[in-house]
């Protein structure tokens, strides 16, 4: 099984909110993502959360579907 980088990133005006995350820490990333939105320092909303928190479900969907995908149908080298 691979083991990847997934990148997710948020441009906004001159700030770049840029997250690297494999699967197994999108949990993380998700709690990360609300904490960024409760602190009134950054610009980072609560709106930006939830997009990219729907970004970081969808990539882990596909990746599972992928993962199952290949588990049942393995391409066969000859």
């Amino acid at each position: 099984m691979q083991r990847g980088i997934n990148v997710i990133a948020l441009v906004k005006e001159s700030e770049r909110y840029i997250f690297l995350y494999d699967d197994e820490s999108s949990s993380a990333l998700l709690q990360t993502l609300g904490r960024y939105a409760a602190d009134p320092e950054l610009s980072f909303t609560w709106y930006d959360a939830a997009v990219l928190s729907q970004k970081v479900r969808r990539l882990k969907r596909e990746s599972t579907t992928e993962v199952e995908t290949n588990h049942r149908f393995p391409e066969t080298t000859r």
